[in-house]
């Protein structure tokens, strides 16, 4: 079995993995392994840009003030506040990089707005396709990096672990041969889990794999009841379905009905430029009553093209025009505020396990992320993961004993119950069809509007898919682990906070405010607890 020795693993080529990976570098040897290539990731379909309070009439103060008010009582105090501050730093960092974000005309940043930001604080870049120009100037980085190697087309399998501490992972390499990895530090940047989602905006990779490995090794999931619902994808009848930035509404686009009716008003203050989660569930209580919703940019014009290039190429594909035509949209699931639970430097409960970007539980997000805090969150724990990893330069010392790995060896390195055999895929027409019945009972039961009955039913078709689940069907296996974490802890909160609406207990309840609810996988059984307060209580 081929075995590849590093100083640093990081799992994802989004922009926390391809930041983290160019920070380490300075440091020693650095492998980045991704599942297809180094661009197919979230961060190269985001389109706004990136949050952060560079204008001179801002602050992050108010930005700090915004992020926890969008949290709706869920954030960590403590992480917002290194959100905010070192964001400004990082941005500006990537701009000198050569990330071309766009400038007004006497130079400075150009911002623009977005939903629940009290101004304009949101930096594009290149126009609406700021993801695509990080992530191709990240990875352009990473190719002239002399201490980093990108493994494209790999899939991460499981962490291998050794005396209670991560030691690397059990891969498929591109020829779909088994090979181990090894470093001193693992790096999990995988992303969220909107596959697991009937209708979603996410990148064909983003099951949540890498969240149910962090599990199986005994790391800490943390909020998994709050996914977030982008509330205007565009109706297109794909998968992934389109996205339509946030920041067209910003630009002045509203959102009516098939006669009209303008309605957000309705719902709250702010009208289009409510939280996230009062616009998504807007919508859908709009198409439940069996309305059209639409976005009507049309006021723009001519202009929507210049200011939004992307989205009107990609409305032009699809036979619509923004500039004269509503776009028909619906919401779809977007980003997964919690996952792997971590101190403010990645560190997870796993020794040399640590975590950043979406596939991490930071607590900067709370019960409902503010727009454009995703790349900025990937930008800023991707900084403090490398700097944190890269502060223990010895290689543990089973490290050197592990070079030579049989299958045999590999067996007591994965998780308890797993065995070399099982953990690779062997993908078939019923895995895929499972896959199929699994997003739509997640989508049904578990998405914007969630009660016990309908969790109780996910939960009983969820163990129904996975008892059916043919041999080498890892997807199916991984997705059904995240779906049973998300089922349980949506279960588990009884109140309405944020992204996750009960209908059964529609309002907030104060008793919950605090409350954290957790999963960690012992060798017997699989723990569910609930923590008071938002503690950072992990190490490295």
């Amino acid at each position: 079995m081929e075995v590849i020795t590093t100083d640093y693993l990081i799992l994802g080529s989004g922009v926390a993995g391809l930041a983290c990976a160019l920070d380490a570098c300075a440091h020693g040897e650095v492998i980045v392994l991704t599942r297809g290539e180094i661009t197919d990731s979230n961060t190269a379909l985001a389109q706004g840009g990136v949050a952060a309070a560079v204008a001179p009439d801002d602050s992050p103060q108010w930005h700090f003030e915004d992020t926890v008010r969008a949290g709706a009582g869920g954030c960590d105090p403590a992480s917002v506040r290194v959100l905010v501050e070192e964001g400004v730093s990082r941005v500006r960092e990537l701009a000198r990089k050569g990330v071309p974000f766009d400038r007004s005309a006497d130079g400075r940043f150009f911002v623009a707005r977005e939903a629940a930001h009290r101004l304009a604080r949101v930096i594009p870049a290149c126009g609406d396709a700021t993801g695509k120009a990080i992530a191709l100037a990240l990875a352009d980085m990473i190719s002239r990096a002399e201490n980093a190697r990108v493994h494209t087309n790999v899939q991460a399998l499981e962490i291998l672990s050794h005396a209670g501490r991560c030691v690397g992972v059990f891969a498929l390499g591109p020829d779909k041969n088994p090979r181990v990895y090894l470093g001193r530090a693992v790096v999990l940047a995988t992303g969220g889990c909107g596959r697991l989602y009937h209708r979603t905006t996410n990148s064909r990779f983003c099951t949540g794999s890498g969240i149910a490995m962090a599990w199986r090794a005994g790391a800490e999931l943390a909020d998994m009841e709050y996914i977030q619902f982008h509330p205007t994808a565009l109706d297109a009848g794909e998968d992934p379905l389109p996205l339509i930035s946030e920041a067209v509404r910003g630009h002045g686009a509203l959102l009516v009905d098939e006669t009209g009716r303008r309605f957000m008003p309705e719902y709250h203050p702010w009208a289009e430029l409510a939280p996230r989660d009062v616009v998504a569930r807007a919508i859908f209580q709009e198409r439940g009553r069996g309305r059209e919703v639409f976005l009507d940019a049309t006021a723009m014009g001519e202009g929507f093209q210049s200011r939004f290039p992307s989205i009107f190429e990609a409305c032009r594909k699809r036979g619509l025009d923004p500039g004269r035509q509503q776009l028909p949209v619906k919401p779809a699931a977007h980003f997964l505020m919690g996952g792997v639970r971590t101190d403010l430097n990645g560190a997870t409960h796993v020794p040399g396990f640590h975590a950043c970007g979406e596939a991490a539980r930071t607590g900067v997000h709370g019960a409902n992320r503010l727009a454009s805090n995703s790349l900025l969150e990937g930008l800023v724990f991707s900084h403090r993961t490398a700097r944190h990893i890269a502060s223990n330069p010895s290689l543990p010392a089973c490290l050197g004993r592990l070079k030579e790995i049989s299958e045999s060896d590999l067996t007591p390195l994965l998780p308890p119950g797993r065995n070399p055999a099982e953990c690779l895929p062997l993908p078939s027409a019923a895995e895929q069809k499972l896959i199929t019945v699994l997003r739509e009972t997640m989508w049904r039961y578990a998405g914007l509007v969630r009660s016990a009955e309908g969790l109780i039913q996910a939960l009983h078709e969820t163990a129904e898919v996975e008892s059916q689940a043919p041999p080498g069907a890892v997807d199916l296996v991984d997705m059904a682990c995240v779906a049973r974490m998300i089922l349980s802890a949506a279960s588990a909160r009884t109140e309405s906070r944020g992204s996750h609406y009960r209908s059964d207990f529609p309002q907030a309840s104060a008793r919950l405010a605090r409350r954290i609810f957790t999963f960690r996988r012992s060798d017997t059984q699989n723990e569910h607890h609930a923590d008071a307060g938002h503690g950072q209580a992990c190490s490295g």
